[in-house]
């Protein structure tokens, strides 16, 4: 099973264009969007994906009510902090990186997903697997990137968009 993970959306419709087009050729099972949509706006090129998106809210998202009834349909929508397990992975998803040493070290999650910071990264904290996409919108360091990981092997890639 692979999912799709992206953060820090901020409206840039072309790149969020680019980000469905690369989950769905993909093939993504899933994608997990860790905050900062901003607006119901973003729904309009998001709608397209063909698979399921899990969305937890950034600091800058506003109109929460209206994403929360569009997306219903489609995923699921979370304020703070979403929890699944996936073939037998347990992943957390966030959108500031509260406490992520801790929870990476008490050994409960698989992995973990953030956002917030605009800066890509995936390493390994004890047993846990840590990924930020980095900034999908590019606004903050000129490159839009997203990320694809692959559930059963952990194996994951940094793509830009």
């Amino acid at each position: 099973m692979k999912i799709g993970i992206i953060a820090d959306t901020h409206e840039n419709m072309p790149k969020i264009s680019r980000a469905v087009e690369l989950f769905n050729s993909s093939g993504v099972d899933a994608v997990f969007h860790a905050g900062d949509l901003i607006s119901p706006i973003t729904l309009k090129e998001l709608k397209n994906l063909k698979s399921k998106m899990h969305l937890v809210f950034g600091n800058n998202d506003g109109e929460k009510k209206v994403l929360r009834e569009k997306l219903k349909e489609t995923g699921t929508v979370s304020e703070r902090y979403f929890e699944t397990t996936l073939e037998d992975r347990k992943i957390l998803m966030m959108h500031e990186p509260e406490l992520l040493a801790q929870l990476a070290d008490s050994g409960k999650y698989d992995v973990i997903i953030y956002g917030h910071t605009h800066i890509a990264e995936i390493k390994t904290q004890g047993k846990t697997l840590i990924i930020n996409p980095g900034e999908a919108c590019g606004w903050l360091h000129g490159k839009s990137t997203a990320a694809v990981l692959d559930l059963q092997t952990l194996k994951c890639e940094i793509i830009e968009i």
